[in-house]
Formats: structure tokens, C-alpha cells, sequence
């Protein structure tokens, strides 16, 4: 048993939606979440910023004496994993990209025609169809970047025109040219556009990785005998800007659940430690 927290990161808010999961599988685990939305995105930007900004965060969750450290974020999880956890070895770090990568390959085949899309530095990096074809080499793998989604996620422009007209630039040709049939949500921020794409590509299978990683998180815990057990403490939300939008999108996600989750929100500017 182990009633230390979970530290959770991400550029922004997008890593919230990896909370609402974890919250119903594992509910006697707390939550430190930390949103760099000061900085946000991290997509567009050079590795060694994203690199920098990731090891600032980190440094700040082990400092809160957190079990663990889930990178909720595929950008980062595309650049920085290996270098993570080789600076903070005392503790297991895990990034989103390998859950998902092995659930694409243990339910997918060569019939299937798998689309990645994420930012511009996750579908850069490869890193998906790298891991996913590591295990299953039979898979098609096609990729595409949609960097415009974040900026409208984090502004709240979700249920409007706007974000249908932006889903169908990126995907339309995408879908259509390479007979996509299997979508990854490829950054934390895309389920909470779930419901435009599935409304959109109606016969879409959607793979949403932030409900694979809470499998992954479950079996680390129950093997390091590090579960929770009857923990009393308060889920903690920083942000290195806490805005309107910040607050409003962790209502928008956990709706009448916040207060039975016992959320408080911080925020906590990195350069200035405080």
C-alpha cells in the first residue's frame, strides 16, 4: 500500500482527460496534475525547449514526493521518456504512446488502416509507427499532424462550426486517400473532441489513449505493491497559468464529479518557483 500521489503532466489542460478514467478504475488513488498552459503548446516546439520544460516539470512533482509520474502528454512522450527516466530512476515514469502503441497492435492486423494524428513534433518523431510496428510489423500505419486542435481545445471552441470545419481540413483527404478505418487520438487533448470525429466519420474506430494508459498504471502500482488504501487527501490541479479556461475545462471533463473528487486548484509559476 503506498497513499503517495500520482504526479500527472502535460503542455496544457489536454492531459486532464487521462484523470476522468483513472478516477473510475483506481478511485482510492490521488492526483497531482500539473498543466504547463503558460507555455502551451508544446507541439511547435523545438525538442530541446520541450526537453527543458519537461525536466522542470518533473523536478517539481518529485518534489511532491509523488509514487509516480505519468506523462500525459505524446509530444513529450515522444522526446522524452528515456531521458526522464534515466535523470529520476527512484521512481517509474511512463509515457502514453507505448500503452497505446501495444493495444494498436494486439487488436489491430494488415487489414486495418491505422491514422495517427498529433501534433506536429509527435508525428515528426515517428514514435508511433515505430512502437506499434516493433510488435506488429503487419499493421498500415499512415500519420498526419493537426496542430491547429490544441489552440482551439485550450480556448474552449469545441462544440461549434469552427473545430468541425478544422477536423475536416486535417482529416477528410487524410481519411479518404488512405481508406483510414482506425483513428489514434494522438495527444491528450484530442478526446475532447471524440464526439466531433465520431459524428463526422460515423464508421470510425477511435482508439483513445488516455483510457489505455490507466491499464498500465493499474498493473505498475499492484506490482510494486503501491496501490492506495483509504487515502483522505485532496486531488491537486497547478497550472503555470491559472486561467478561466483551465478551471472551466476541468468542470467540462469531470461535470458533477469535481467535487466528489475533491479538486483544488494552484497555481504555480516554474521559473519562479512559486
Amino acid at each position: 500500500m503506498d497513499n503517495r500521489p500520482i504526479g500527472f503532466f502535460d503542455s496544457g489542460l489536454g492531459g486532464l482527460t487521462c484523470i476522468k478514467p483513472l478516477m473510475k478504475r483506481l478511485p482510492e488513488e490521488k492526483i497531482i496534475y500539473f498543466g504547463d498552459t503558460a507555455r502551451t503548446p508544446y507541439g511547435s516546439k523545438a525538442t530541446s525547449t520541450i526537453k527543458a520544460f519537461s525536466n522542470e516539470i518533473a523536478e517539481f512533482l518529485v518534489s511532491k514526493n509523488v509514487k509516480m509520474i505519468v506523462i500525459a502528454c505524446n509530444t513529450v512522450s515522444a522526446t522524452c521518456v528515456d531521458e526522464l527516466q534515466e535523470r529520476f530512476p527512484q521512481i517509474p515514469i511512463v509515457g502514453i504512446i507505448d500503452p497505446a502503441a501495444k493495444c494498436i497492435a494486439d487488436t489491430c492486423d494488415g487489414s486495418n488502416n491505422v491514422g495517427i494524428i498529433g501534433t506536429k513534433v509527435t508525428i515528426a518523431s515517428g514514435e508511433y509507427k515505430r512502437r506499434i510496428h516493433a510488435l506488429n510489423s503487419d499493421v498500415n500505419i499512415y500519420q498526419t499532424p493537426c496542430p491547429a486542435y490544441v489552440p482551439l481545445i485550450e480556448e474552449g471552441i469545441i462544440d461549434n462550426d469552427i473545430m468541425d470545419l478544422t477536423i475536416k481540413y486535417y482529416m477528410d483527404d487524410f481519411v479518404n486517400s488512405n481508406n483510414i478505418d482506425t483513428v489514434v487520438l494522438g495527444c491528450t487533448h484530442y478526446p475532447l473532441i471524440k464526439k466531433n470525429i465520431s459524428r463526422l466519420y460515423p464508421d470510425m474506430n477511435i482508439i483513445n489513449p488516455s483510457d489505455v494508459i490507466v491499464g498500465t498504471i493499474e498493473k505498475i502500482l499492484t506490482e510494486r505493491d503501491e496501490l492506495a488504501s483509504g487515502s483522505k487527501a485532496q486531488n491537486v490541479f497547478y497550472a503555470s497559468d491559472l486561467s478561466e479556461n483551465f478551471i472551466n475545462m476541468i468542470d467540462h471533463i469531470f461535470s458533477n464529479e469535481a467535487e466528489d473528487a475533491k479538486v483544488r486548484f494552484k497555481n504555480f509559476d516554474l521559473e519562479k518557483g512559486e
